[in-house]
């Protein structure tokens, strides 16, 4: 069996580690592995999910795992990639961002037993520390000299960071010591921009419990494209794993236009098949460069883990009956994901020719017609020669919307009224 350690390299999952040898050590045996997540939004985006599923990943190898959601840390705001102070969240926003969060966490961590994975908030451990406690049990572990070295603060000096930000590592140092001796987690993992505050915790931890104590973190590379654009951002802005915000076919549609190189590493990155299955997607995609075969493997599994096989199967239909122009399957949930934007209301009874005009598929009869006559244009799929056509509610798709389509790609949405 592979060392998981060596798999989370070949995926392209580690970025830096404390000490590489003494983590491979402690992976030799079951081991308790927490990752924070920070309550920002009330949903966690594609990025995020990254770490998501290395949770789930560590979990399936036999180890517990602990996701933190920022109850307290969240009230702070971490500075890390940030070039300016956040705007603090009102407590009403926080608490329902982190009942959000943790929603979102329990779709994809086993939480049946204790012992193999819990969900917890570090409001409940930070919120009952005093101020005097807070400065004489942990910020005397934290000379400023040291604190400032660190990137996440040394990269904001120029531009001001405030002392509540500052303090943010202090914080985050303190979850890994308390997750230490009341849960037994000696491993800590986050994002690439993350280091600074993990190796401050595992300071934390050896300067209060001793030296040699075992324990260790690594980061995770923060995923960018080939085009150095940060991964898991659309035109429309996140993508979000709440299907409210982001569809399960929006998302597919992200993932699917990968580039042929990004499909392939994302699909290592994202995908739960073993190494070898793997290899055989990624050697049938170069053979076979056009087939998009690596990008339907990727979009069907990340849309399938994070929305359900049944929602991916879906945005596989959708995206088929868009490319074939059979739409007249698709449901009314389904015509208004794919052309909302593009709904027309018109009254029913038009002479096709007009009908076009007043959807601006044409600029005038005499196009209209030639538009007709040239067999560029097709009602819910079905192509469309007669001059002498009247849209009824007869065309309508759930007694509601006929699709008209002119040329290759010219989609309308009408709405009969």
């Amino acid at each position: 069996m592979i060392n998981i350690i060596d798999e989370l390299k070949y995926r392209g999952l580690i970025k830096d580690f404390s000490n590489e040898t003494e983590v491979r050590k402690l992976f030799d045996s079951p081991q308790t592995i927490y990752c924070g997540f920070d309550p920002s939004a009330s949903s966690m985006h594609l990025g995020n999910f990254v770490m998501i599923s290395m949770l789930m990943r560590l979990q399936r190898a036999g180890h517990r795992i602990i996701a933190v959601v920022g109850g307290a840390t969240g009230m702070i705001g971490d500075p890390s990639g940030k070039s300016k102070e956040r705007n603090l969240l009102g407590s009403d926003a926080l608490l329902n961002n982190t009942n959000c969060i943790k929603n979102q966490l329990e779709k994809f961590i086993n939480l049946e037993d204790p012992k193999k994975g819990i969900i917890v908030n570090n409001y409940d451990w930070i919120s009952k520390l005093s101020v005097l406690d807070y400065l004489r049990e942990y910020g005397k572990y934290f000379p400023v000299n040291y604190m400032l070295s660190k990137d996440i603060v040394a990269s904001r000096l120029q531009s001001g960071v405030s002392y509540t930000e500052f303090s943010y590592m202090i914080l985050q140092s303190i979850d890994f010591l308390t997750l230490y001796l009341k849960e037994g987690c000696k491993i800590q993992i986050g994002g690439g921009d993350q280091w600074g505050n993990l190796t401050s915790g595992l300071e934390l931890i050896r300067k209060t419990q001793g030296a040699e104590t075992e324990a260790g973190c690594f980061t995770v590379p923060l995923l960018l494209d080939s085009n150095g654009k940060k991964f898991g951002k659309s035109e429309g802005g996140a993508l979000y794993l709440d299907s409210k915000l982001v569809s399960p076919y929006k998302l597919y549609q992200f993932l699917i236009n990968s580039g042929d190189d990004d499909a392939a590493r994302y699909l290592k990155i994202f995908s739960f098949k073993s190494i070898p299955e793997i290899e055989a997607i990624i050697k049938d995609h170069y053979e076979n460069l056009g087939q998009r075969i690596a990008q339907k493997a990727l979009a069907f599994e990340v849309v399938s883990t994070i929305h359900g096989e049944a929602k991916a199967q879906e945005a596989v239909d959708m995206t088929s009956a868009l490319f074939s122009g059979n739409v007249k399957s698709l449901s009314k949930e389904n015509i208004l994901e794919l052309f909302k934007d593009l709904e027309v209301a018109c009254p029913e009874g038009l002479l096709l020719e007009d009908l076009l005009i007043s959807i601006k598929a044409a600029s005038s009869k005499r196009e209209a017609r030639e538009f007709i006559n040239g067999n560029s244009v097709s009602i819910n799929g079905d192509k469309v020669t007669d001059l002498t056509k009247i849209i009824t509610k007869a065309d309508a798709l759930h007694d509601e919307y006929v699709i008209i389509k002119r040329g290759k790609k010219n989609y309308y949405l009408v709405k009969l009224g």
